[in-house]
């Protein structure tokens, strides 16, 4: 979705004439970042678990050590452009921490209107409070070049990140648990 939003707003600024959002939607589709997720998926539903066995030495076993490499090289990225960060910082902060609460508590609602127990409604709580860590930065790199990686990798990675982890995580169950008590 951020993709097809960041893709619309360049279409809008650079054409005079409004693009058609059908057009927007299916560049957004074909784009390569998602054709590479889609496709993986894909892959990994129709092969099964017997298949895996052949090629699990290299997308499961080795796995954490290429997502620190990963990691590093995206941090080392973000590190280049960090004056730009800094220019951004309070605004950055409150954004990396008011919409994981917003989407926190949406979730929780969500999930306690669906009839999810507390531990389901604090589970689609803490996702929709999270950012994607690992892929959707590859995918903004790919699809977005000249977006500025100190900006989204540090507010999902910098901020968003460790709220999640010493604020957010508590403060998404104990609201579960008061709904839950109250409905």
């Amino acid at each position: 979705m951020a993709l097809f939003i960041a893709r619309w707003r360049l279409r809008r600024a650079e054409a005079a004439a409004s693009v058609p959002i059908r057009e927007i939607l299916i560049d957004t589709v074909r784009g390569r970042s998602v054709i590479l997720l889609l496709g993986g998926l894909f892959i990994g539903y129709f092969i099964g678990p017997e298949s895996f066995k052949a090629i699990k030495p290299v997308f499961q076993d080795s796995f954490r050590g290429i997502l620190t490499l990963f990691l590093l090289e995206m941090g080392m990225v973000a590190a280049r452009q960090l004056r730009e960060f800094f220019k951004l910082g309070p605004r950055l902060l409150v954004f990396g921490i008011g919409m994981p609460i917003f989407n926190g508590v949406l979730g929780v609602c969500l999930g306690t209107a669906a009839g999810l127990s507390v531990g389901g409604s604090f589970v689609l709580g803490a996702i929709t409070a999270s950012a994607s860590y690992i892929d959707a930065p590859a995918a903004v790199r790919a699809t977005l070049p000249q977006a500025n990686p100190s900006i989204y990798l540090t507010s999902s990675l910098g901020i968003t990140f460790p709220f999640n982890l010493l604020v957010g995580l508590p403060l998404y169950y104990n609201f579960a648990t008061w709904l839950h008590e109250v409905i």
